[in-house]
């Protein structure tokens, strides 16, 4: 690998910035899913054990660079017991510190030089540190100033957790059992042409589900209803599929729907078959046949790739069968050893969380966006800044 971790460095007695990604769900004022946090641990673990002084930074939501206090860190900080600075930029506490010891700062995105990676933030930021380490994957594709600009002050080097999902998700791709499939689920088509078009020269089979299994079957002439789809993407549909089908894999839509009169959680839900949706119906989740369906696929793949849920599983098991049922069945397939399973995008991991089949997934991928990107072919910012800087 081309980038270096921090345990090929002396950290004793040394300020580590570290760059996490702590940008969990909070509601009613708690952490609903620490798993990023959790995954940084085993990071920052090493770091104080060999007597880094570490100083976390992060961000939480979109403050467009105003104070917003729904939007501090400092809930993550109590759940860590860790000390909390309010000030990203503050650095008063540093002298104060002694090996091993570990504080979190307050939301790198109060100041809007972060997403611009303005370099005198970035520069701001770096003083006062002896190195950098990055250990945030999931928001290694945006060039931020503490994901890039700080790189250019600072000996900077990858965490734990960023090289554990550059190999895992490059071990699934480069060399899955087979045959690999995909199930790619979500609102948008839009969102996920690049992904689409590379999966499609490395799986055998590509499951569409969700809302874009909705516009996949407009597209194809199939009734849609009152739901959500997207009119404009018929063009890149067909080309998807013509890719596809120039590299021998095979897409599969829904066969079924899971239908409502009315956009509500309470509504009473209906299965349809694909070509039977009503101009009523509201289209909230893929239906039983398709469910099976799926089922029967993962009996027989090698390696499963999923990102995006296949209905509104935010709405609880009603809406949520097809993406519980599949977290369902992918989990007991592989427990059992028959496949391979990775998983990436927020929504996906909550969905298994619901079911408490998480830890039965061969690797779960702390990005979304970097996932995806990083499945794509994309040349990540934050992993191309260690790779270009000079290291210690």
């Amino acid at each position: 690998m081309p980038i270096k971790s921090v345990r090929d460095t002396d950290v004793k007695s040394r300020y580590v910035l570290l760059r996490t990604d702590f940008n969990v769900q909070i509601i009613d004022g708690k952490i609903s899913e620490p798993f990023r946090i959790d995954a940084s641990m085993q990071t920052i673990k090493y770091l104080i054990n060999n007597g880094a002084r570490v100083v976390i930074c992060s961000h939480m939501g979109r403050p467009k660079g105003e104070r917003n206090p729904e939007l501090s860190l400092r809930v993550v900080a109590e759940y860590m017991n860790i000390p909390f600075v309010e000030d990203c930029l503050d650095k008063s506490f540093m002298s104060a510190m002694k090996d091993g010891d570990v504080v979190l700062l307050e939301n790198l995105r109060f100041y809007d030089g972060e997403e611009k990676n303005d370099d005198t933030f970035a520069k701001q930021l770096a003083s006062g540190f002896d190195l950098y380490v990055n250990d945030a994957f999931a928001v290694s594709h945006r060039a931020a100033a503490s994901i890039v600009g700080v790189t250019k002050y600072l000996p900077s080097f990858a965490g734990d957790l960023l090289i554990k999902e550059i190999e895992n998700i490059s071990k699934y791709l480069n060399n899955p059992k087979r045959p690999l499939i995909a199930f790619v689920g979500g609102g948008k088509v839009s969102s996920k042409i690049g992904v689409l078009k590379k999966l499609v020269s490395i799986a055998d089979k590509i499951v569409i589900g969700g809302a874009m299994g909705t516009t996949f079957n407009f597209a194809h002439g199939l009734p849609v209803g009152n739901s959500l789809y997207e009119e404009n993407m018929s063009d890149i549909v067909h080309e998807i599929e013509n890719l596809a089908s120039q590299n021998n894999c095979e897409i599969l839509l829904p066969l079924d729907k899971g239908v409502g009169k009315e956009f509500d959680k309470n509504a009473k839900r209906e299965n349809r078959n694909a070509n039977d949706i009503h101009d009523d119906d509201i289209i909230m989740d893929d239906g039983d046949k398709t469910i099976a369906r799926n089922k029967e696929l993962l009996e027989n793949a090698g390696t499963v790739i999923w990102n995006g849920t296949f209905g509104l599983a935010e709405w609880g098991e009603k809406w949520g069968r097809a993406s519980f049922e599949l977290a369902r069945n992918m989990a007991h397939f592989t427990k059992t050893g028959k496949i391979e399973s990775i998983i990436g995008g927020g929504d996906t991991v909550a969905a298994l969380n619901t079911c408490g089949v998480f830890d039965d997934m061969t690797y779960v991928s702390t990005g979304g966006g970097a996932f995806l990107e990083f499945v794509e072919g994309k040349a990540l910012p934050g992993i191309v800044a260690l790779e270009s800087k000079k290291r210690m």
